[in-house]
């Protein structure tokens, strides 16, 4: 998939008083301290004042845990080929998740893959179906109730939809990786 820059993030003496609020209010004093998909969206500040708080229940206040959190994030962000995405999560899920090598080579196959144990295989399988199929079926819906209950449940929902979005806007908008990440070198998307 090419990915070609088609909105600059913005720079720090372009950001609005709105902009500049909310990004104080989030910790970040000036531009060398945001990703690229943040400055990227403060082009849209209305919209990007909206999303914020859905995201941040996604990623910091989720029902699930940061492991499961992860598998779902990082195995959407391959099947919608965004290395961005894709990157940014290999990163946090290092960090917050414990994850390692195995676990980021096994997302590449998903579900099918023997790395998984039952809890995270059922987690996988709702998130390649909502992926394909946008439901989840009633034999996957049995499955993850086994390990999720109905709160959990609508997270995994939240958390593919969320991170199929981010996607779509990471991809579409041709946004670069930060200087700083190390590039996947197995990434090829799906």
């Amino acid at each position: 998939m090419e990915n070609n820059e088609r909105i600059t993030p913005q720079r720090e003496s372009e950001w609005d008083p709105e902009i500049r609020e909310l990004f104080e209010r989030m910790g970040y004093q000036n531009e060398d301290d945001l990703y690229n998909i943040l400055k990227t969206l403060a082009h849209h500040p209305k919209m990007f004042k909206r999303w914020l708080p859905f995201a941040n229940h996604v990623l910091f206040k989720s029902s699930l845990s940061p492991r499961i959190r992860e598998v779902i994030i990082l195995r959407t962000g391959w099947l919608c080929q965004s290395e961005y995405e894709w990157t940014q999560h290999v990163r946090i899920s290092r960090e917050e998740a414990g994850m390692n090598d195995a676990d980021f080579e096994a997302l590449e196959k998903g579900s099918k893959d023997p790395h998984w144990n039952k809890e995270e295989r059922a987690a996988l399988r709702a998130a390649e179906e909502l992926h394909s199929d946008k439901y989840i079926s009633n034999i996957v819906w049995e499955e993850i109730s086994q390990y999720f209950d109905q709160t959990q449940t609508m997270d995994i929902v939240a958390t593919v939809g969320n991170y199929t979005l981010v996607s779509m806007m990471l991809n579409t908008f041709g946004v670069q990786l930060d200087g700083w990440l190390e590039r996947y070198e197995r990434f090829s998307g799906g």
